[in-house]
């Protein structure tokens, strides 16, 4: 018995190691990014270190000489929250109702939702811009919001978590009490769902934070440039090697938005698994 409580131990310290091992690896891009933040391109030259520089204002002058980080980070916002929500709300509504309604052509939609979700966006690139030509769209940021309304990959996820977590009974017993379709679906569905959308709503957020060929296309004007777009008119300056400190600084800055997403919508996801968890 002592045998195996020793083995059990060492099993458990050794999977420890491995997890702070990994853990390491993954923190260290993110550790090197701030360090370059505060080093000038001369610097980043001659190799990485973990060692902070003081080249940290010379490089926030640098980019800000090039575009306003913080309008960007503004029209980012007005483009990754609402696309966000949109993808999340109606994935999940058409989840539910795939997953829970039987009708005919319940299958045949499935399967074209799969097959969409094998098509690149970039072949119906030039199609869509035309698109957006003839509405009188091209310049504004509806195009980027209003298609996260269809989101294949989310709905096909979405419909199978559906299906594993939530119990027809359930919804049964709301109909028997006298609960219309959509309290149905906002009060007991939604609450079930909420850890697969809060993992799709990440996913959704740093897609759309990160969007740069659709925005680089509909967007003409610097005043309503998107982070990712005016940041590449700092990769693709001439003079690359001495801003490579303040590119540096710009995408630790970025990534500041993301990083309070993951840390809000996490939170879901564990007291989800959680109480799941503790129930009989």
């Amino acid at each position: 018995m002592k045998g195996k409580s020793i083995g059990f131990c060492i099993k458990k310290t050794i999977l420890y190691l491995l997890l702070i091992l990994l853990g390491t690896v993954c923190l260290f891009p993110f550790l090197l990014m701030m360090v370059n933040a505060t080093r000038s391109g001369v610097e980043i030259t001659r190799g990485f270190t973990l060692i902070p520089s003081n080249h940290i204002k010379e490089n926030w002058e640098t980019v800000f000489s090039y575009f306003n980080l913080f309008k960007g980070m503004w029209n980012s916002v007005k483009v990754a929250v609402p696309a966000t929500l949109l993808t999340a709300y109606f994935s999940a509504l058409t989840a539910y109702g795939l997953a829970m309604y039987k009708f005919k052509g319940n299958s045949v939609i499935f399967y074209t939702i799969v097959i969409f979700m094998m098509i690149p966006g970039q072949l119906g690139l030039i199609g869509f811009y035309n698109l957006c030509t003839k509405l009188h769209m091209v310049n504004s940021y509806a195009p980027l919001i209003i298609p996260a309304i269809a989101a294949p990959g989310t709905v096909f996820f979405l419909r199978q978590y559906v299906l594993s977590v939530l119990s027809p009974s359930l919804v049964e017993a709301a109909r028997i009490d006298g609960a219309n379709e959509l309290y149905t679906f906002h009060k007991i569905v939604l609450p079930i769902m909420s850890p697969g959308i809060a993992t799709m709503a990440i996913m959704g957020f740093i897609g759309n934070w990160n969007a740069y060929l659709l925005p680089m296309i509909i967007l003409n004007k610097n005043e309503k440039f998107t982070l990712p777009v005016m940041m590449a008119t700092l990769r693709a300056s001439t003079d690359i090697q001495s801003n490579q400190g303040a590119i540096y600084l710009a995408v630790a800055i970025s990534v500041i938005p993301i990083l309070l997403v993951f840390s809000f919508f996490s939170k879901y996801i564990i007291s989800s698994i959680s109480a799941g968890g503790v129930k009989e």
